[in-house]
């Protein structure tokens, strides 16, 4: 066994001990569960640093590398984790599901925008994040008004912070996604579009059962949204990363090492688990199977990480 499976394993392991704790406080709430949560987290990422060098040596090895670890992981990097860590409370405290929200959408957002800084520095940076927000908050204003090109639905009741009626996390997550969905698409406008489609395939029964927007179509085909809404989200998906792409080319390049996909690739396992933990099954079943498929045909259609837009 390799010490990168080793790692892997251990750390998987003490995540499903985690994760058996979220389970014990849901069902049971039981004080054992919340200790098995506080026990299995920080042993996972121990176990990820250091797992192959158990016993006498586990110690050193685990501070070393995570000294190393510390200086080298660029900064929107903490961010991205920001943004994990802030979902993982959301099954047991669902009470706190609007603050939590907005907080970890904020760090994506941020994250997406300290990214693409480094990358074509601060002014072209914001003009990408602006174009993003102010397209997906005009489509979502219009939407919500006119049916167009969503469908018939409201954001009446909506909790949280909003911006003339839109909840705010909803334009900073277009740009955030939008970024991450045209990475893993190597740089293909309509292939970002389907990965933003899939990724709705899980926000709609998440985002209605916490009552951030409701469905009034009488035909609807998935988690109350029509056939429509998901149509909109190609097109308007399919817009902003096109946009994207006129303006900052430069995102677009080839990189070794970690970049913002990660962002998609990771909500891959913490969608549908959250939908999961929150009692939706079925629907925490057909994301992992939207978002995985969409991933794998991006990867197949568009094998290098991305491309600069001609």
């Amino acid at each position: 066994m390799t010490p990168l499976l080793q790692r892997s394993l251990l750390a998987f392991a003490a995540l499903g001990l985690a994760f058996a704790g979220v389970l014990l406080v849901l069902g049971l709430g039981q004080p054992l569960g919340w200790g098995l949560v506080a026990l299995g987290l920080p042993l996972a990422g121990a176990l990820a640093l250091a797992g192959d060098h158990l016993g006498a040596g586990f110690g050193p090895t685990l501070r070393r590398r995570a000294t190393a670890l510390s200086r080298q992981t660029q900064p929107w990097l903490w961010l991205l984790a920001l943004y994990l860590l802030l979902k993982v409370p959301v099954p047991l405290w669902p009470d706190g599901f609007m603050v939590l929200a907005t907080l970890s959408t904020a760090a994506l957002f941020a994250s997406a925008l300290l990214w693409a800084a480094e990358r074509v520095g601060w002014a072209r940076a914001l003009g990408a994040a602006a174009l993003c927000f102010g397209g997906g908050f005009a489509a979502e204003y219009l939407g919500s008004r006119t049916g167009i090109p969503f469908g018939d639905y409201t954001y009446a009741g909506a909790p949280g912070p909003t911006l003339l009626g839109v909840p705010l996390l909803v334009p900073l997550g277009w740009f955030a996604l939008t970024l991450a969905a045209l990475r893993l698409g190597g740089g293909r406008p309509l292939l970002a579009a389907l990965l933003l489609v899939a990724w709705d395939v899980g926000l709609e029964p998440l985002m209605t059962a916490q009552g951030f927007w409701t469905w009034h179509d009488s035909k609807p085909l998935w988690a109350g949204a029509p056939l429509q809404n998901f149509l909109g989200w190609w097109a308007v998906g399919g817009a902003l990363a096109w946009a994207v792409t006129r303006l900052t080319p430069e995102l677009l390049r080839r990189e070794r090492g970690p970049d913002l996909s990660w962002a998609y690739l990771t909500e891959l396992f913490m969608l549908p688990g959250g939908l999961l933990l929150l009692g939706q099954p079925v629907a925490a079943g057909v994301t992992l199977v939207a978002m995985g498929t969409a991933a794998l045909l991006a990867r197949a259609l568009a094998p290098s990480p991305a491309r600069v837009a001609a």
